[in-house]
């Protein structure tokens, strides 16, 4: 069981040697990504072809099927393996408190940069309402009464098959609950679901060989469809918010990171192959899987993971907070609508809510966009035309962000909690290691 007792002890597993460069994952897809951009950019009409377009939404399936079994299994197995149920609150009492505290960072963030670079001018000829008519209409629809009776699942059976990360979380902090009520009669039952989780991960270790060429397939299609005519005007935004991201990972989080003890660079260099993976498909949860565990080998409580990164999804989007704070004031910068103090603030707080409503909906960070705007100013809804094209390039911003700052979440409640393996975690942070070695451990376990 090297796996089980490795995070439990520290100890650090022999090096194997280094691998050859181009058979390490990080590098496959990271040239994956360069061939996919040059493919749609030099043959859009290849590009955008159904075909290739299945090979991003392919792999991403893959990634989602596993999603809810790994959470229940994570999820269930640290609660069951703790001793105290109010352990469990207070681990979700102090996520949650951390959630809302750096969310509101990040907004501010996006506000203050949003008034010193007021981009966006002389853009507002280039609306086209219908094109987000759709996105809108599901705005609308967004209620927080409705968020909140959507946490339960009309069944336990949906919500695995639906891969609903808020419902599959409630019945396993449930499910979770009632075995650690068992006492000893569960231990078997614990066991059995431990052992379910190594295997998934194996599968994963399966699905990840296929990672590059997912990459490929969603670059591809993306610059093919959307390619260099969509940037234009709107590469100003772009790359505002780009920075604005950067920034909040280098000085917010990397304060975090400091405070705690290790560097924000170093955690980064830790979790590249995940980033890269969702640089490559647009989707954090295309990383899920391998990030908990990765947190699980830097000394993190499993029980802290288990909790904090799959709550995170929904409750801790730093860079949807930010896209939206950004994005707004850029509408209104293009529609020559002037927002008082009084509205920024509006949007703060409209914001902090509408994140959290519209997680797990397709276009999350549009729909959430079109929320704000709709409660702040109407008359700014239709300028979300105006971004519409280029979207797709900064989702794949804000699900950098969100990763990185549920990573960086779970490692700081860890710490909070007095869980975090310190001596781990600076060991982890010092050297290389390969995905595909993490996972051998794991299913040879």
């Amino acid at each position: 069981m090297v796996a089980a007792t490795e995070v439990g002890t520290g100890s650090v597993p022999p090096q194997t040697g280094k691998k050859a460069w181009y058979s390490i994952l990080y590098v496959q897809v990271l040239i994956a990504i360069v061939i996919g951009v040059l493919v749609g950019w030099l043959f859009p009409n290849f590009a955008t072809n159904d075909w290739i377009k299945a090979l991003g939404d392919g792999f991403i399936k893959l990634i989602k099927m596993v999603i809810a079994p790994i959470i229940f299994c994570t999820v269930v197995s640290g609660i069951a393996h703790i001793e105290s149920a109010s352990k469990v609150g207070r681990v979700g009492i102090k996520a949650l408190i951390y959630f809302e505290i750096v969310s509101t960072f990040a907004l501010v963030i996006g506000l203050i940069v949003g008034n010193l670079a007021p981009i966006g001018h002389n853009l507002a000829e280039k609306q086209d309402a219908a094109a987000v008519a759709g996105f809108v209409k599901q705005a609308q629809a967004q209620k927080s009464v409705d968020f909140v009776l959507n946490i339960i699942p009309d069944s336990v059976v949906g919500a695995l098959a639906r891969g609903d990360i808020l419902q599959v979380l409630l019945f396993a902090i449930l499910f979770g609950f009632a075995l650690m009520a068992l006492g000893e009669r569960g231990h078997r039952l614990r066991d059995v679901i431990d052992d379910t989780a190594h295997a998934v991960f194996g599968v994963i270790a399966i699905v990840m060989k296929a990672a590059p060429v997912g990459a490929f397939g969603a670059m591809a299609f993306t610059i093919g469809k959307y390619g260099p005519s969509a940037l234009g005007d709107l590469i100003g935004l772009i790359a505002v918010f780009y920075i604005t991201a950067a920034l909040f990972v280098v000085i917010v989080l990397g304060l975090i990171a400091r405070f705690v003890g290790f560097s924000i660079f170093k955690f980064i260099a830790y979790i590249k192959d995940e980033l890269l993976i969702v640089l490559g498909t647009s989707s954090s949860e295309s990383a899920l899987p391998q990030l908990m565990e990765k947190l699980e080998r830097l000394g993190c409580s499993k029980p802290v993971v288990g909790l904090v990164v799959p709550t995170g999804y929904s409750f801790n989007l730093d860079g949807t907070n930010i896209y939206m704070t950004l994005a707004t004031l850029f509408i209104a910068h293009a529609l020559g609508v002037e927002l008082t103090w009084g509205q920024q603030f509006t949007i703060l707080v409209v914001a902090m809510l509408t994140s959290k409503g519209a997680s797990g909906v397709t276009g999350a960070g549009f729909i959430t966009l079109a929320a704000t705007l709709t409660v702040v100013n109407p008359a700014l809804v239709p300028g979300m035309a105006i971004v519409f094209s280029i979207d797709k390039f900064m989702s794949e911003v804000r699900a950098l962000t969100n990763i990185t700052g549920n990573g960086i979440a779970a490692v700081f409640v860890s710490w909070w909690e007095g869980e975090l393996d310190h001596d781990l975690l600076q060991k982890r942070l010092n050297q290389e290691i390969d995905p595909s070695d993490v996972e051998t451990a794991i299913t040879t376990g």
